[in-house]
């Protein structure tokens, strides 16, 4: 048995073949936060399963996508999740901000128009219609103009034929990169092979943006390689805190990967780019994330942390989500909050900073450890060999070619560092001297 149905959350024993899935579908999407429909439970919690999930997987998918306006793709999710041995079909719908969405054959009307009241769908009233559409946010990705026309994908067509998915003549409008008028619009643009905007990643020498060290661009092309190229970013910069015992070897992240990519990630789909683009900041203590716009007007910041969501950006999720960048909606907050608390989040009114504090010192960090004899490297000494410890974590020996092409650094340099590690008990060699070869002492 299941929790009951709720103002989140409807079951439905079976698929039905009229309109009741439309219409709960449309009462999530003009509630403020969204929800969630089981397929396969009854009213009651009690789990029934679905007989063919792939195939109602599709029939859904397809429905949803034709059978409500404004266009819905990127504000909806259909996976199939095992509950009792059964599989059920879980579809996820987020808020929209072009209120009122609406059943396609009924139109904009009381007919046609629902919202979630209690654990029900409703029919909106005119009033509540009118009321909606004098404050739908008319400006998106997809309505945005830009001057600059003569737009090429050849990157986009790479990121899905990748991922299995051809683009037809037709992406362009498939997409939503094109607006009323035919020309390609702020989306299209944020997609091409070459364009003007970027992202920021800055790193600063203390805590605070006096001294800056570093200050790239990442960006003037597909907005998809300008996110892989920003999460190679911060792989490099999280770097391994380690510890070289009698015994073996302790590691620390300078932060949780898994937590911060969704951060990113988040930040990009979500950013209100009419305002201006995601910046990474690395600073000596902390790295934040920071996106324009700030909660969507009506999603709450219990919502936001919830994982409900009001999609500012549903084109462009729609594309992440094509492209595996987003795995499911609402998906990205939960992994955060595995690893940290609400209080790295700031929201104000213009933005949303998630601001992530570096691993405690290694050394204190290490409580409760038996390292009395230990043989340890200094932070200076380690970063200069690291790249060798991490080759021999999946190789059983290194040679000093190796390793100086590994370092960068000098063959003479290189050979120091690998000295350095023999001193300290960590490698030992074998063979004469013009062919050593180096590999992890046997620990005691």
């Amino acid at each position: 048995m299941l929790n009951l149905e709720s103002n989140r959350i409807e079951c439905k024993r079976e698929l039905d073949a009229g309109t009741k899935l439309e219409k709960a579908v449309v009462s999530f999407l003009n509630y403020n936060g969204g929800g969630e429909i089981l397929v396969g439970v009854s009213d009651d919690g009690t789990v029934y399963g679905i007989s063919d999930s792939d195939g109602d997987q599709r029939k859904i998918a397809d429905r949803l996508a034709n059978n409500i306006r404004p266009k819905i793709l990127g504000l909806f999710d259909v996976v199939v999740k095992k509950i009792d041995d059964k599989n059920i079909i879980r579809i996820i719908v987020s808020s929209g901000t072009q209120k009122p969405y609406y059943i396609r054959k009924q139109g904009m009307t009381e007919s046609g128009c629902f919202i979630r009241v209690g654990a029900s769908a409703h029919p909106m009233t005119e009033a509540m219609i009118e009321r909606l559409i004098t404050r739908r946010q008319t400006v998106t990705l997809s309505t945005m103009l830009v001057s600059r026309q003569n737009l090429t994908f050849e990157q986009l067509h790479i990121y899905y034929n990748e991922h299995g998915l051809a683009l037809n003549a037709q992406f362009a409008d498939n997409l939503d990169l094109r607006n009323s008028d035919g020309a390609y619009n702020y989306l299209a643009y944020l997609l091409a092979d070459n364009n003007g905007a970027s992202m920021k990643v800055a790193k600063y020498a203390g805590t605070d943006k006096i001294d800056l060290i570093e200050n790239e661009e990442y960006g003037y092309r597909c907005l998809i390689t300008a996110v892989y190229r920003v999460l190679d970013k911060l792989e490099i910069e999280n770097r391994t805190f380690a510890k070289i015992t009698s015994r073996n070897r302790l590691e620390r992240k300078l932060f949780d990967a898994v937590a911060l990519r969704e951060a990113f990630i988040n930040a990009v789909v979500h950013n209100d780019y009419n305002l201006g683009w995601p910046v990474v900041e690395f600073y000596s203590n902390r790295v934040t994330i920071t996106s324009t716009g700030g909660l969507i007007e009506g999603l709450s910041e219990e919502d936001f942390f919830k994982g409900f969501s009001m999609l500012r950006n549903r084109e462009l999720m729609r594309v992440f989500k094509d492209v595996e960048l987003v795995e499911m909606l609402g998906s990205g907050m939960q992994r955060i909050l595995n690893v940290y608390d609400r209080s790295v989040f700031k929201i104000t009114p213009g933005s949303i900073i998630a601001t992530f504090p570096y691993a405690e010192d290694f050394e204190r960090s290490l409580s409760g450890v038996d390292v009395k004899n230990e043989r340890s490297l200094s932070e200076v000494e380690l970063n200069k060999v690291q790249p060798i410890l991490d080759y021999l974590t999946a190789h059983k020996a290194i040679t000093p070619q190796d390793a100086c092409r590994l370092t960068g650094k000098s063959a003479a340099t290189t050979r120091r560092y690998l000295c350095l590690l023999c001193d300290r008990g960590i490698l030992e060699s074998t063979g004469n001297t013009n062919a050593k070869i180096y590999h992890r002492k046997a620990q005691e």
